[in-house]
């Protein structure tokens, strides 16, 4: 299934279950199939769960531009539009919390009641003069380097290490890279600057929905401090959930929990 943009790529999406709405957003540089045990679950307890896969990762078009957070929450207005998607739950993992809290700067909250962000990249990730807690950019140049000299060991690299902490199998590892190899080199290669170089803290103040930010204080991809710590004091009235331990990857190695607790939550709307 697929929705067309205004510049004419294809967004996949897949849809599971009936209820009010759950928009999914994914990280980098993954896609639509690493939040399955979410959608799986919160679809068998009565949820409309859709997750999409963002233009140039999985199986959506690997566009040469628009590989940047505007145009990913132009995206994500798009199937929310197409779909008539109301009263919807948006939830962001890494990258895609970036794109939740874009897409609430840029489109407001007139289909949402509430959002999730998950070991996220909001509020501003990069280090500069006015955000000198952050991470340095020789981190992400790196990352960029690496991509370029050899991005499928780099995937299996993150996946053996900071990404997961160590704590899946080789299936989960396995999967990250198949995932991360669909993504089109050149999407993958700006998404890099798209998670680290754009500065969320003013979409963050436009939250104006119930929220609630989920993070690992052991995260080695984002940092708590840069992400769920900082972007829960800039959120109004957001509530803070600390996974003890836990590394990034908590859709996978916190699963069970992490279902539990979006459930508690969307069960307060409804309630």
């Amino acid at each position: 299934m697929y929705v067309t943009t205004a510049d004419g790529a294809s967004i996949f999406y897949k849809e599971w279950g009936a209820g009010r709405p759950v928009v999914l957003s994914h990280g980098w540089p993954l896609n639509a199939d690493s939040w399955e045990a979410q959608a799986l679950f919160l679809a068998e307890h009565g949820f409309r769960v859709i997750a999409h896969d963002r233009r140039g990762h999985g199986r959506s078009t690997q566009t040469w531009h628009g590989n940047e957070m505007d145009t990913y929450a132009d995206d994500l207005a798009t199937l929310l539009d197409t779909l008539d998607v109301r009263e919807a739950t948006l939830v962001g993992f890494s990258t895609g919390g970036g794109e939740v809290a874009r897409y609430i700067g840029r489109h407001g909250t007139g289909r949402v009641a509430q959002a999730v962000l998950v070991s996220a990249v909001p509020p501003f990730m990069l280090q500069t003069p006015d955000n000198p807690g952050g991470v340095p950019v020789q981190v992400f140049d790196a990352i960029r380097a690496g991509s370029l000299a050899d991005r499928s060991q780099t995937y299996k690299d993150l996946a053996a290490g900071p990404f997961f902490g160590g704590a899946v199998s080789q299936g989960v590892q396995d999967a990250f890279w198949l995932q991360s190899m669909a993504a089109g080199h050149r999407n993958a290669f700006e998404c890099i600057a798209a998670f680290s170089a754009t500065d969320f803290r003013p979409d963050l103040a436009a939250i104006d929905v119930p929220t609630l930010v989920i993070h690992g204080d052991a995260d080695q991809v984002v940092p708590f401090e840069v992400g769920g710590m900082a972007s829960s004091a800039l959120i109004k009235d957001a509530r803070l959930v600390v996974y003890a331990g836990a590394p990034h990857g908590i859709t996978d190695t916190h699963k069970q929990q992490l279902g539990s607790d979006l459930l508690a939550f969307l069960k307060e709307y409804d309630a």
